[in-house]
């Protein structure tokens, strides 16, 4: 090998319908400029095609988890999630994302960090961004996590053995309030005009808006959305000023600049036909609940973000949210389903005496490659 490189240990995983690099804290530098040096070359960030890093020059496959020992008594491991900017030498450490949660189980167990028990083995990760707690039950075979199994989920190719993740315990991830206004539904200013948002912080903060409000159906394509400029720049408006709203930057400009991932921006409407987007298979009013498109990182998700599905399924449950008012018996439901781009995502949400107290959902999740990022210098 050449001198002019040196090598970091890491491991890409597909967690859900997202994929990330999975780095141990003890490989990275202490000093946090440092750090996302490292990060960014090994991302290949900035660069819109991430031509010369791991990363896919997409929002869904530009992600990170760092993980390490836990530093609370309750917790198994410690797991920091990064959104790694693909255009400028950003991470965004603001908050979590729920897909790439489901594979900090399984590469815990494969790594002898936690304590098996077979067949499932529940792994207690503490997310270091909102310093909530997670709780993920792991199928468990011949001491290593299961891979293969009869889950199948929207967005990903094929079946594998169910992760169950309970996201319980992350009320007020960020903005340490359920309804950071105090509110189920504030009005907004905006440029076009007066427009009603919920804004509810559960795994992850978000703000929900009507699609007819923002002249949309609910049923839109990737493609329609994000090739529409004058809209995506609308919505992150709103999801900027929303970011003020609950205490998370300073103005819009700041909410895009130093946390352009959270708070997320979703738009709803009740259930209704529509095709998915990957497959050409027809999704029924009669299967969902609810149909929602999720904004990350200003461009539509191809299908629904693991945080942005418990929050969304907290405000289904929440009387007077947008999200409430657009879910036909909302208040008799456990589970919960919700229509994305690429198909159907259940989630099981439950309050009692006003706590959340159950916030869970399925996702697979395997190893992809282990080996090592070549960096330079």
């Amino acid at each position: 090998m050449s001198r002019e490189f040196h090598r970091l240990p890491c491991c890409i995983m597909r967690g859900g319908t997202s994929k990330a690099v999975f780095l141990k804290k003890n490989h990275l530098p202490v000093d946090p400029a440092r750090r996302d040096a490292v990060i960014l070359e090994v991302f290949g960030s900035p660069d819109v095609r991430q031509i010369d890093g791991l990363a896919g020059a997409d929002p869904l496959t530009s992600k990170l988890a760092i993980i390490g020992p836990s530093t609370r008594p309750d917790a198994d491991v410690d797991y920091t999630f990064g959104q790694v900017s693909i255009d400028r030498p950003f991470v965004d450490y603001t908050g979590n994302c729920g897909n790439i949660s489901s594979a900090v189980g399984p590469f815990a167990i494969d790594e002898g960090l936690v304590k098996v028990t077979e067949p499932v083995t529940r792994v207690r990760i503490h997310n270091t961004n909102t310093g909530k707690l997670l709780m993920a039950d792991v199928q468990v075979q011949d001491g290593f996590a299961k891979v293969q199994g009869d889950c199948k989920i929207d967005g990903a190719p094929g079946t594998g053995a169910e992760i169950l993740l309970d996201f319980s315990d992350t009320t007020g991830s960020s903005t340490g309030k359920l309804l950071p206004t105090g509110k189920p539904m504030d009005r907004m200013e905006t440029s076009r005009g007066v427009i009603d948002v919920s804004i509810v912080d559960v795994a992850n903060p978000m703000v929900f808006v009507r699609a007819k409000d923002v002249n949309m159906k609910g049923t839109e394509t990737p493609k329609e959305i994000n090739g529409n400029a004058d809209l995506l720049t609308y919505l992150e408006e709103i999801r900027g000023r929303a970011a003020v709203l609950c205490g998370m930057a300073k103005d819009p400009k700041d909410a895009l600049t130093n946390s352009p991932a959270f708070p997320m921006l979703a738009f709803v409407c009740p259930p209704q036909d529509y095709t998915a987007f990957n497959t050409g298979q027809t999704i029924k009013a009669s299967q969902v609940d609810m149909v929602s498109r999720l904004m990350f990182m200003q461009v539509l998700h191809k299908a629904y973000a693991g945080t942005g599905t418990c929050c969304t399924g907290a405000a289904m449950k929440i009387p007077g949210t947008i999200a409430h008012e657009a879910t036909p018996g909302a208040d008799n439901k456990t589970a919960l389903r919700i229509g994305h781009p690429s198909g159907v995502i259940e989630v099981h949400a439950d309050f009692q005496g006003g706590k959340l107290v159950r916030c869970a959902f399925a996702r697979t999740a395997r190893r992809l490659m282990d080996g090592y990022a070549y960096l330079k210098g």
